[in-house]
């Protein structure tokens, strides 16, 4: 009986670490097991101008779900706020961005209507008055995110039935007046994703397409260039979602059928003019054009004194009617009159409106609004032919969230690409104020909705933020593609985007939602299962070894006294 007694006390305390173990197991599995939905999040945008921060300046979240329904004078430093952009409260996100008070983060729930992947509404032009207040909201609180600096994680979302289910459960909880805490439980919101890195010398790629006009015997002369340029990447408040169907998609698109028609005229000699066609697909345009200004540089000054003029093309796939023709040189210049009443005649014909705005530069001012303002500062007559009356600041109208696919339309694109082919072919050919239509419908010279319904849905799907685009991303490599199946020779200029921007990765992540019990469900359950491990273990005690070896484990063991010599 001697020798079974540990025996018997191995095998109660086994029993025992054993149970403890289960109790760790379980109180761990509280949290981590229970995964309400995992959602696609897009973040704010992180940038420095010379140094000064912007955007949202952390990745991670790990923090209690809250809505707008939370008490006045709530502690929200530890709270994500989930906010529909049906419901914001945009003086609420002024206040809290502008005055620095504590939140643990932002998450913005976004209708389907401006998801990339939307193609339902693609092919309708009409827009309802909802839409319409939705997308002011969203460009005023896009404008916000953009030029504030913001100490926390700010994300975009759209909306889908799991995220509006968690979300109708934390209003609920908020409305009770108590906000989800560690003791309260509720949803927690995690994105788990390596602190942003600066992007290490961004690259910008220029391509270039040309078209040689055919020159006469004994013609020793240069010919005259006319240029088409379009500056192809965007900007906006979430770089994984700045696509810019209309700027600067419609500019692109535009371009490329231009190329494509004057193709088929340049491929035959009895039909080419006696003009360089220059295309330029530009990057760098949301900062001050800076692709544009790199691009001709890289010229020598023979180049840039061929060329006669410059159209830049610049958000044209607008519903309404009304074109602006954008100059540095004054009206009365003799140049700016041709090129402005070649258009005007053209749109007459069309039932386009086109008016002549004239913007002195400010040589000292590096900001440039428009990218003809690079050829003037050169000396080089430009014009931009835009749906913007005035010209945008820094970084808007480049690409923002609400400029997709649905809202761009497919016929504006088409008219503006007639207004600008037959401008150009009049002047190449001598037929300035003449009614002909050398791009009429129905011949082959016809402009081809297909091609430009293609182009802008690939456009419309591409975000095309200069920094996180590669020298060989796919996009660049398509577009150069289209322009050698298109022109004679196509260039491609690899440059390093101006030191004033910085950029920062992570732009997209997953974000996991856990509905986590409270820390009072969590000591219930640690209370029921210690009591339950305290019984079991009497019960193997006194089964095992009998009640006295039960009492006699809880009593003070006797003090052993030591024996002195």
């Amino acid at each position: 009986m001697a020798q079974a007694k540990p025996g018997g006390e191995r095998q109660v305390l086994e029993s025992m670490y054993s149970m403890i173990a289960l109790v760790f197991i379980l109180v761990a599995c509280v949290e981590l097991c229970d995964a309400a939905t995992v959602v696609d999040v897009y973040r704010l945008i992180q940038y420095d101008i010379s140094g000064a921060p912007f955007g949202s300046r952390l990745a991670n979240l790990n923090h209690h779900a809250g809505s707008l329904h939370f008490a006045p004078g709530s502690d929200l430093s530890r709270t994500v706020l989930i906010i529909p952009l049906r419901e914001l409260n945009i003086s609420f996100v002024k206040e809290y961005i502008t005055q620095k008070q504590p939140l643990g983060g932002l998450l913005f729930l976004l209708p389907q209507i401006f998801s990339i992947e939307n193609r339902e509404r693609a092919k309708s032009n009409h827009q309802t008055d909802g839409e319409e207040l939705l997308k002011n909201d969203l460009a005023e609180l896009e404008k916000l995110l953009i030029h504030s600096k913001i100490p926390y994680p700010v994300y975009f979302a759209f909306e889908d039935d799991d995220i509006e289910a968690v979300l109708a459960d934390v209003k609920r909880n908020d409305a009770t007046g108590q906000l989800a805490t560690a003791t309260t439980g509720g949803y927690k919101l995690v994105v788990s994703v390596p602190e942003p890195k600066k992007r290490a010398s961004p690259t910008i790629t220029n391509i270039q397409g040309w078209l040689s006009g055919l020159k006469t015997d004994g013609d020793a002369n240069q010919l005259p260039t006319i240029a088409v340029v379009a500056s192809y990447d965007t900007f906006g408040a979430a770089p994984a979602l700045s696509v810019g169907s209309d700027s600067n998609g419609s500019g692109v698109v535009a371009l490329l059928e231009i190329a494509r028609l004057f193709s088929v005229l340049y491929s035959n000699p009895k039909t080419r003019g006696r003009y360089n066609l220059l295309f330029g697909l530009t990057s760098g345009g949301p900062y001050n054009y800076n692709g544009t200004h790199k691009w001709l540089r890289s010229f020598d000054q023979r180049q840039r004194e061929s060329i006669d003029y410059a159209i830049c093309l610049n958000s044209i796939g607008s519903r309404d009617n009304d074109l602006w023709i954008h100059v540095s040189k004054p009206p009365e210049n003799a140049y700016i009159k041709q090129i402005f009443e070649g258009f005007s005649n053209v749109a007459e014909e069309l039932g386009v409106k086109v008016g002549l705005k004239h913007k002195k530069i400010n040589i000292s001012n590096p900001r440039v609004a428009w990218e003809h303002e690079q050829f003037s500062r050169l000396r080089v007559t430009a014009a931009t032919l835009s749906e913007l009356s005035v010209a945008p600041e820094l970084l808007e109208s480049t690409g923002s969230l609400v400029d997709g696919r649905p809202f761009v339309n497919e016929a504006a694109i088409i008219k503006s690409v007639k207004l600008v082919a037959e401008s150009l072919a009049r002047h190449i050919y001598g037929h300035e104020g003449k009614n002909v239509q050398i791009f009429a419908d129905n011949s082959s010279l016809a402009v081809n909705p297909s091609y430009i319904k293609s182009w802008l849905d690939l456009l419309s799907q591409t975000p095309r933020v200069a920094p996180f685009l590669s020298k060989n991303d796919p996009f660049i490599l398509a577009l150069k593609k289209e322009l050698e199946d298109h022109t004679d020779e196509v260039n491609v200029q690899h440059e390093v985007l101006d030191g004033m921007f910085t950029f920062y990765d992570s732009t997209r992540a997953s974000l996991n939602v856990y509905q986590v019990a409270s820390v009072t469900f969590d000591l219930l359950l640690l209370l029921v299962l210690g009591s339950y491990l305290i019984v079991l273990f009497s019960f193997l005690v006194i089964t095992t070894r009998g009640l006295d070896d039960l009492i006699s484990l809880f009593r003070r063991p006797p003090s052993r006294k030591v024996k002195t010599a």
